[in-house]
């Protein structure tokens, strides 16, 4: 007979991948699919970093290295979290591994027993809700709106912590919405944080550098709750470095060690070539990664200005990223005569077949109002994209 385990059917595919799969087999068929559904930047990694990559090959990084990564990596991210985060995370308190993915769920299996709780603000990453699940805790959800720009308040916070809260799951700058929390904001939330020590905050900070207000900030540069905090970075998203799968961890000592042991029955280390090609990454003055960001900067403000011509959709303005998050609910109940839109998996589904643009549902974030644009595409290609959109959203009555 064939089954597969009841861990394996209590997840849920992820809805990102799944629609990226959709868009692939309709692009196969021949079709002009505009993919704005995948996280993934559209430029290709710095030569230098390639460079770095060749280089590895030629000095023979091909060998098991330890576990957590090599020595020189970590010492370089680092020098990375003091430079750029004013964070003091020795070598030995950093974790390398196969892109931050895996970092998060190494630590929520390192933590979570079953009947734990993780407190994650939505909206929120699919796949939090899901390594949660896989550990056996249980997700509580802070629900948020665009109103306020998909941010909890720490009385929301306060509000939801319990006995069996044992972790807090949020990223800044934020996907799905792009939204970033403020040094303020996150000193209010650290005040709640701090009077339960037993919590432990996951803070993923993997879009630190795509960032349009200014500089990023960490809440574990707040003494009162470092101890309390495991930040997660990687190279993927500011060095468009996806396919490398590099990740990594600054957190406690303790943790750190138990991520270690957890990643060493799984993977072990990271791939040696990638390993050397993200030292020269985090090793480069985060100027390098300027001219990306302004570029994503200028995409954004193209989709706010056509998505804010379009009746029924409504909009706020992400400070980082390269989401957009809309609120498209005015849609549901509509119709085209052969479409009825009831809800915002429909509205996509809708788009992709009539506008051959590819969305995600919000609801696949925990925010069934809104859908999840990711401009990481050329300007050509974004405004091609508002057209259809525009068109097929104006055909609904």
């Amino acid at each position: 007979m064939k089954e597969v385990s009841h861990r394996l059917n209590s997840l849920s595919e992820s809805a990102t991948l799944a629609m990226a799969r959709k868009t692939r087999e309709l692009k196969e068929k021949g079709l002009d699919i505009i993919g704005l559904s995948l996280g993934e930047p559209d430029f290709n990694t710095p030569d230098f970093i390639k460079d770095a990559a060749k280089e590895g090959i030629d000095q023979n990084y091909t060998k098991y290295m330890a576990v957590n990564g090599y020595a020189d990596l970590r010492e370089a991210i680092s020098h990375k979290f003091k430079r750029d985060n004013n964070l003091d995370y020795k070598p030995n308190q950093i974790v390398v591994s196969t892109g931050a993915k895996q970092s998060i769920a190494n630590v929520v299996l390192s933590l979570i027993n079953p009947g734990d709780e993780v407190i994650i603000p939505a909206p929120y990453w699919v796949t939090y809700e899901e390594i949660v699940k896989l550990a056996e805790g249980i997700p509580v959800f802070i629900e948020t709106t665009i109103d306020n720009d998909f941010k909890i308040t720490p009385e929301e916070l306060s509000q939801a912590i319990s006995p069996k809260t044992r972790l807090m799951i949020y990223s800044s700058p934020c996907n799905p919405t792009g939204s970033l929390y403020s040094e303020q904001e996150l000193k209010e939330i650290a005040k709640v944080i701090a009077k339960h020590p037993r919590i432990i905050v996951i803070s993923d900070e993997i879009y630190e550098h795509i960032n349009f207000i200014g500089k990023h900030f960490s809440i574990a540069e707040l003494p009162e709750v470092y101890d309390q905090v495991v930040t997660v970075n990687g190279v993927s998203k500011a060095f468009a470095m996806t396919g490398w799968r590099l990740g990594y961890i600054g957190a406690p000592q303790w943790i750190a060690d138990a991520c270690t042991k957890m990643q060493g029955q799984v993977t072990s280390g990271a791939c040696g070539i990638s390993q050397r090609a993200a030292l020269a990454a985090v090793s480069a003055e985060p100027s390098v990664t300027f001219e990306m960001r302004e570029a994503f900067r200028k995409r954004r403000d193209i989709m706010l200005e056509g998505l804010n011509n379009i009746d029924g959709v409504k909009t706020n303005v992400p400070e980082g990223a390269f989401y957009l998050f809309p609120d498209v609910s005015a849609f549901f109940g509509k119709s085209n005569g052969e479409y009825k839109i009831t809800n915002a998996d429909e509205l996509t589904l809708y788009i992709l077949n009539e506008a051959l643009v590819a969305l995600v549902s919000g609801s696949a974030f925990g925010a069934p109002k809104c859908v999840r644009i990711s401009y990481a595409a050329s300007e050509e290609e974004l405004r091609e994209a508002l057209i259809r959109i525009e068109a097929v959203l104006n055909k609904l009555t």
